[in-house]
């Protein structure tokens, strides 16, 4: 029998603080970036955004069916003034992968880079036929 305090499940409730309050902290130990994944009957599309991150610091390949973004953000922001000098840096790897299905054609992936989004076009390709064949028991 599960206690509950006002007809709420005070475990439930502190899964859902703690969730709200540490999944900000997280996410940002672990760097990462956002991206928009859409697709029509011809192709799929990708928008990830990078803020921060310069164009020949992002790496994009496709092994199989998975296309993985690797991008490498450092930024360091200096002030000197009369009484003091601070100096702030962030950096870190960021990935993330995607299985995109064997229909890709990855001969005419495109990929361009303009104001901290990576914009990613992936046409797709007819499947391979299966092919159909009997085989005689011997």
């Amino acid at each position: 029998m599960a206690i509950k305090l006002y007809g709420r499940d005070p475990l439930k409730m502190f899964e859902n603080v703690f969730s709200e309050t540490m999944t900000p902290f997280f996410s940002s130990m672990a760097p990462s970036f956002r991206v928009d994944v859409s697709e029509d009957e011809k192709t799929i599309y990708i928008d990830a955004d990078m803020p921060g991150v310069k164009k020949d610091d992002v790496k994009i390949s496709m092994d199989e069916d998975i296309l993985t973004i690797n991008a490498e953000r450092t930024h360091e922001e200096e002030e000197k003034k009369k009484d003091y000098h601070r100096i702030e840096r962030s950096y870190g790897s960021m990935s993330r992968s995607f299985t995109v299905g064997e229909n890709v054609d990855t001969d005419n992936i495109e990929a361009s880079y303009d104001n901290g989004v990576l914009h990613i076009v992936l046409p797709k390709k007819e499947p391979a036929e299966t092919v159909k064949k009997e085989i005689d028991v011997k």
